[in-house]
């Protein structure tokens, strides 16, 4: 589908940030998540999670917050049409928090969230 624009992409990741299921919500632990329009490195990632896992933090105090971006063009044009779009950002939204809880793409993969 063609993109929808970034004020209307950025209320999807909000909606879908409301359903984070509560057991990964009440992890979050100096997080931020951001919407850009895609990755420049990388331009058909969906998402990215650039941090330190919380499995991984020690000494972390004063750390700058983990970042999780969403990529508004990729999500768009994979997506067929707006009710997938919703569901392709609820998965990326939770397979990132996920890495931020220190889950990696093969457990990810063993728990159907590819």
């Amino acid at each position: 589908m063609q993109p929808v624009s970034p004020q209307e992409f950025e209320e999807l990741v909000s909606d879908a940030l409301d359903t984070l299921p509560p057991e990964l919500a009440a992890r979050f632990d100096n997080v931020v998540v951001v919407v850009e329009d895609e990755n420049e490195a990388e331009p058909d990632i969906l998402g990215l999670y650039e941090g330190v896992s919380l499995t991984e933090r020690e000494q972390y105090n004063g750390a700058l917050p983990d970042r999780i971006s969403l990529y508004r063009i990729p999500l768009c044009l994979m997506a067929e049409d707006l009710d997938h779009l919703v569901e392709e950002i609820a998965v990326t939204v939770v397979h990132e928090f996920a890495h931020h809880v220190g889950i990696d793409d093969d457990r990810l993969h063993e728990l159907g969230w590819d």
